[in-house]
């Protein structure tokens, strides 16, 4: 069986199923009969339909015009987050012919962008800027529909309950206040058939997550109910609970980090293992650490059996790996402050340091952007990137090309091998060849300055 959140199962054929939907339309809004096969979730949106008692031939009303929509987007909650909207839908828009479109907590359209063309069709539909698309008002329909169920909704040509809109697929999700769950509004995918597939769908949730961990971050009103801790760039994490805010000890926020990490509690030898370089220390040292972190802390310090945070606990670097997981390279690295406790030679910090920061400068090269690329280049964990220096000059316009290329060659000079050519950036992560061999002179990735964020001596962990 398919998933019935889908418009179209795979395999099916777009044409057949559109006459299926079409007939089973005309069957629905003559006698109110509800056939196969119209899924569940526009069956019951049908059914409210008729009970609002619309008309299939109804048609959108602009309630809010230019003078009245300005200020109203400007002061709106999803304003903060259009900017990651675009980065992510824009593109995908762009190619596939579609539109992004934001509506508020009503159903009225905020934001409508994309394609020129579709724009005019859209246009011509009322689905613009200030116009009614909640559901109460133009019926099934992603937008309208998401914010009345408050779940993720696709809806494909005749699912739409006005007949003027058959021509079109959506898929929308809804966007709540990360702190209280309050619904926000919706974002939407507007379009073809080719819209009615499971990517889809899959993708606008992938967006509203994003957008409701970028609102995490922005936040700066009240104290959330979750706790936060800040420790990407910083050897001493800042962490809020409640009123409070207080600047750990490395060991402190090492373990805080680590639980932030790891929601679901970790072990006492588990934490043991992460946080200590030398094997045989025991469990005696991280109950004092413990102990200490709970006079510190108070009702918000760590529990134990297993070991985990005592109240909801937002990370900055658990929100950026979200964005990136989704996409969403713009808005993540904007606030990307660096490696994740740079100082620190925690087992378990060092390990995540790394998978963040590969993750966050794969996700940049692969962008092929000019400007993400110039930031990263122009950070102090992004100066000594040869890779990424060379993404940036094949990124650039001929004419800005020679400063970059410059920098590759001087960074090929400093780190590179002349006896057979190998670079470290070619070398997997110990610095050996696939054939066993570390070249001659090749020092390791991890001993590059600027790979692993700025160079530091070790330092002995302190509360």
């Amino acid at each position: 069986m398919g998933d019935p959140a889908v418009a179209l199962p795979g395999g099916a054929d777009p044409a057949a199923r559109t006459r299926e939907l079409r007939w089973a339309h005309d069957a629905f809004t003559r006698d109110g009969r509800v056939e196969a096969p119209v899924r569940a979730v526009i069956a019951k949106s049908w059914l409210r339909c008729a009970r609002a008692r619309l008309s299939p031939e109804c048609a959108p009303r602009v309630e809010l015009a230019e003078a009245e929509l300005r200020p109203y987007r400007e002061e709106h909650p999803l304003a903060p987050v259009m900017p990651l909207f675009r980065d992510l839908v824009g593109a995908f828009a762009a190619h596939g012919a579609h539109l992004l479109a934001v509506c508020d907590a009503r159903g009225s359209l905020l934001w409508v962008e994309g394609e020129p063309a579709t724009l005019r069709r859209a246009e011509r539909l009322g689905f613009v800027p200030g116009a009614r698309w909640a559901e109460t008002a133009m019926g099934t329909n992603a937008p309208g529909t998401a914010v009345a169920v408050g779940e993720p909704v696709q809806v494909f040509g005749a699912e739409h309950f006005s007949r003027r809109v058959h021509p079109w697929t959506c898929a929308a999700a809804p966007v709540r206040d990360p702190r209280t769950g309050r619904l926000l509004g919706a974002v939407d995918i507007t379009g073809g058939d080719g819209l009615a597939h499971p990517h889809s769908l899959a993708f606008v949730q992938a967006v509203a997550r994003a957008a409701e961990a970028q609102l995490t971050l922005l936040d700066t009103g009240a104290p959330a109910a979750a706790d936060t801790l800040t420790a990407l760039g910083q050897d001493e994490a800042l962490l809020v609970t409640g009123s409070r805010t207080l600047r750990l000890g490395r060991r402190h926020s090492e373990i805080m980090a680590l639980l932030a990490h790891h929601p679901e509690g970790l072990s006492g030898e588990e934490l043991t293992i992460a946080l200590y370089e030398d094997e045989s220390v025991s469990s005696v040292t991280l109950r004092a650490e413990l102990s200490r972190l709970r006079t510190l802390l108070g009702p918000s310090a760590p529990l134990s059996r297993p070991y985990r945070t005592a109240r909801p606990l937002d990370a900055d670097f658990t929100a950026l790996t979200r964005q990136l997981a989704a996409g969403a390279v713009s808005a993540a690295l904007h606030h990307y402050a660096g490696p994740l406790l740079p100082a620190s030679t925690a087992p378990g910090i060092v390990r995540l340091r790394r998978r963040i920061e590969d993750q966050a400068r794969a996700a940049v090269i692969a962008r092929a952007d000019a400007g993400l690329l110039t930031d990263w280049v122009c950070s102090p964990w992004g100066a000594d990137d040869a890779e990424a220096w060379r993404a940036l000059a094949a990124a650039l316009p001929p004419e800005g090309r020679p400063a970059a290329l410059a920098r590759v060659a001087a960074l090929d000079r400093e780190f590179g091998v002349r006896q057979d050519g190998v670079r470290p950036g070619d070398l997997p992560p110990d610095g050996v060849r696939p054939d066993g061999v570390r070249p001659v002179g090749v020092p390791s990735r991890e001993s590059l300055p600027g790979r692993r964020g700025r160079a530091t001596s070790p330092q002995p962990a302190r509360s």
